[in-house]
C-alpha cells in the first residue's frame, strides 16, 4: 500500500513539513496501511527497544532513588506533549514534532550527561561520543525489528532532526554528514524540539528538586519567572499552598514559556518574510525563538538549577560513582572481549572493540549497567 495516502491535517501553514513531500526512506518498503509518513515514524519510535529502555535511564535522579523522579522516558513524553501544543499553535506538523520529541534522546547513555562525558573521553581516538549522533546510529543501524534492513528506516526529515537537535547541553557538528545538508536549517518542527526540550526539563527539574528537598520555595522565590507564575496562581487561588500550589505554578510556568515562544516565533517569521519550508531551510539562523526578556529570565532559572540542583553534593556523588562504573566496564570489555556475548564478539571483528563496546554501554540502562558491574567486579556475585 502506498504510504501517506491517508489524511494529513489540511490547515498546516506554508512553512510546515508535510509527509507527502518527505524525501523518503533509505530502504524501500511495502506498507500494510496508508498512514502519513511522519505518523508512521512516531509509531516506530514508540515501539523501539531503545525507547522502552529510556524508562530506566537517568534524567537527574537515578531510577532507584525514588519512583517519583523523571526518567529519560517520562522526560521524552513531556517534551512530546509540549511540542505538540506548540506545533498546533504555529500551524506545524504535529506528527513530525511528536516523532522528533520522542526520538530526541534515543542515543542517551545510562547515568545522564555523565555517561555521555565518560564515553566521549573513552572514545576520543574514535571521534568521541555525542548522543544525537548515537541516536542516528540507533535508528539507522542498531534497532533490529524489520526484515531486509537494520534500524527503523525513518524518513529523512526525522533523521535530519535527530542529528541537528541542539540545546544548551549539546550542539553537535554535522559538517561531515553531507547526507543531512549541514548548509541548510532543519524544519521548524525540528527547531521546535530544541526549546520544547528545555521548557520540559527546566520545569520538571524544579518539581523533582523540590520533591528531593534539594531546592526550596524560598530560593525559587528569588527568580523572576517563578515569582510571575506563583503570583498568577495566588491571584486565581488565594491562599493555595503545599504541593497543589507547586503543581499549579509549574503548570502556569510552562504556559508562560510556551506563549512567549509562539509569539516570538510568529514575530520572527513575519520579520523574515518566511512563507514556505524552502524559506525556512535557507534562513540565516534558527527561526524558533523566545523573546529577549524570556531568554534573560530563562538564563537566570538555568543558572539557579545548575548551581542548586545539578551540582548538589548528592547528585555529584552519584556522578562520581557512575563515572567509575562506566569507565571500568568499558575498559574490561575492550581489554577482554571474551566477556562479551557471541554476537558482540562478531561485531568486534567487523567494527572494532571500542565501537562495539560503546554501542553496548550506551544502550544499557542504569539498572543493567549496575548489574553488569556487580557481575564483573563483585567476587560474591554469581556470573
Amino acid at each position: 500500500m502506498k504510504e501517506g495516502a491517508g489524511a494529513e491535517r489540511a490547515d498546516l501553514a506554508g512553512w510546515a513539513a508535510r509527509s507527502s513531500r518527505s524525501r523518503g526512506r533509505e530502504h524501500p518498503e511495502v506498507f500494510k496501511d496508508d498512514r502519513p509518513a511522519f505518523e508512521r515514524d512516531r509509531d516506530r519510535v514508540i515501539h523501539s527497544a531503545a525507547f522502552r529502555r529510556l524508562e530506566y535511564k537517568t534524567q537527574v535522579f537515578v531510577n532507584h532513588e525514588g519512583d517519583y523522579y523523571r526518567t529519560r522516558l517520562t522526560h521524552s513524553l513531556e517534551v512530546a506533549q509540549i511540542a505538540r501544543g506548540l506545533a498546533r499553535r504555529l500551524g506545524l506538523n504535529e506528527d513530525l514534532a511528536e516523532a522528533l520529541a520522542l526520538a530526541h534522546d534515543l542515543g542517551h547513555t545510562p547515568f545522564g550527561h555523565t555517561g555521555e562525558e565518560v564515553l566521549d573521553r573513552l572514545m576520543a581516538d574514535q571521534g568521541g561520543f555525542e548522543h544525537n549522533r548515537q541516536g542516528l546510529r540507533v535508528v539507522t543501524l542498531l534497532e533490529e525489528r524489520y526484515p531486509g534492513f537494520s534500524g527503523l528506516n525513518l524518513t529523512w526529515e526525522v533523521r535530519e532532526g535527530i542529528v541537528k537537535h541542539s540545546s544548551s547541553w549539546d550542539a553537535p557538528s554535522v559538517r561531515d554528514l553531507e547526507e543531512y545538508r549541514p548548509d541548510l536549517q532543519p524544519t521548524l518542527e525540528a527547531q521546535l524540539i530544541d526549546l520544547a526540550d528545555e521548557i520540559a526539563y527546566n520545569n520538571h527539574d524544579i518539581d523533582d528538586g523540590l520533591e528531593a528537598g534539594y531546592v526550596g520555595l524560598a530560593e525559587l522565590g528569588e527568580l523572576r519567572l517563578w515569582r510571575l507564575a506563583w503570583d498568577r496562581v495566588q491571584s486565581k487561588h488565594p491562599g493555595l499552598d503545599g504541593r497543589r500550589a507547586v503543581y499549579q505554578t509549574i503548570s502556569h510556568l510552562i504556559g508562560v514559556m510556551m506563549n512567549d515562544l509562539v509569539e516570538a516565533t510568529e514575530a520572527r517569521l513575519r520579520e523574515r518574510g518566511i512563507e514556505t519550508l524552502d524559506d525556512v531551510r535557507r534562513a540565516e539562523g534558527r527561526l524558533v525563538t523566545r523573546s529577549d526578556e524570556m531568554a534573560d529570565q530563562n538564563r537566570e532559572l538555568k543558572e539557579f538549577l545548575h548551581g542548586r540542583l545539578y551540582r548538589h553534593p548528592k547528585v555529584e556523588a552519584m556522578r562520581f560513582k557512575a563515572e567509575r562504573f562506566l569507565t571500568d566496564l568499558f575498559n574490561a570489555y575492550v581489554g577482554h572481549p571474551g566477556l562479551l556475548s557471541a554476537p558482540a564478539r562478531r561485531l568486534v571483528e567487523a567494527q572494532g572493540a571500542k565501537r562495539t563496546v560503546c554501542d553496548l554501554i550506551a544502550g544499557m540502562t542504569d539498572r543493567s549497567c549496575l548489574d553488569e558491574y556487580r557481575r564483573l567486579f563483585d567476587p560474591y556475585e554469581r556470573v
